[in-house]
């Protein structure tokens, strides 16, 4: 895979990931409502913070077992498995979530950057993504670039969520009910769809490795 087509998948990938609703996005919809764009700010910064730290472990600890033909499979096809699950999952919510109202409070401005820390290092969904699909993403940057296509692959993730994140809290500073609009849930079941695809590419990818 050439730079610009990783580029391409990894934007993708991350921007289908970045749209599913989670702890995150919750509660930058919540605090948005009361500070805007600042909350989505913070929470960027913390989120990237804990991110890069968990992807450059996770790029060493790869580093020695690259050419491992079973760990490539491995990783390939739990990631490609993952992809299919969360394509699944995203779809099935796109059109069964029901939103709750969001709540503002005191605390609506408070320790925004350590919440931030907190909802990312203790999300699940965070963790499990990076140990099977982003695991996938960092083999193939070692491939073509090591430590450096690592760094490259971070950037080309991170800006989504940067904008995502930033897009909702200014979003949500205007109105509370983001995820009942229509066009949200179509996306986020688009976006679905183009998980499965890349998991289906993943799975095809790795067994042919």
């Amino acid at each position: 895979m050439n730079p610009l087509n990783f580029a391409a998948t990894v934007i993708i990938l991350s921007a289908s990931g970045a749209l599913a609703p989670g702890p995150l996005f919750f509660v930058t919809v919540s605090h948005g409502i009361k500070s805007g764009t600042k909350s989505g700010i913070l929470f960027s910064i913390a989120h990237s913070l804990v991110e890069f730290s968990l992807v450059m472990l996770l790029a060493l600890g790869l580093l020695s077992v690259a050419n491992v033909p079973s760990v490539r499979l491995a990783v390939g096809v739990a990631g490609g498995a993952a992809l299919i699950v969360f394509g699944a999952m995203q779809i099935r919510g796109s059109f069964s979530y029901k939103p709750e109202e969001t709540k503002t409070g005191q605390s609506a401005t408070r320790n925004l950057f350590l919440l931030g820390l907190a909802l990312t290092g203790l999300n699940p969904y965070f963790i499990v993504w990076w140990l099977t699909v982003g695991a996938n993403l960092i083999f193939i940057s070692l491939e073509f670039a090591g430590l450096a296509g690592v760094v490259f692959m971070f950037v080309c993730h991170v800006w989504v969520d940067y904008a995502w994140l930033i897009l909702v809290s200014g979003f949500a500073k205007r109105s509370s009910k983001i995820l009942q609009f229509k066009w949200y849930r179509i996306l986020m079941a688009v976006f679905g769809l183009v998980l499965i695809y890349f998991g289906i590419s993943f799975l095809i990818d790795s067994l042919s490795f």
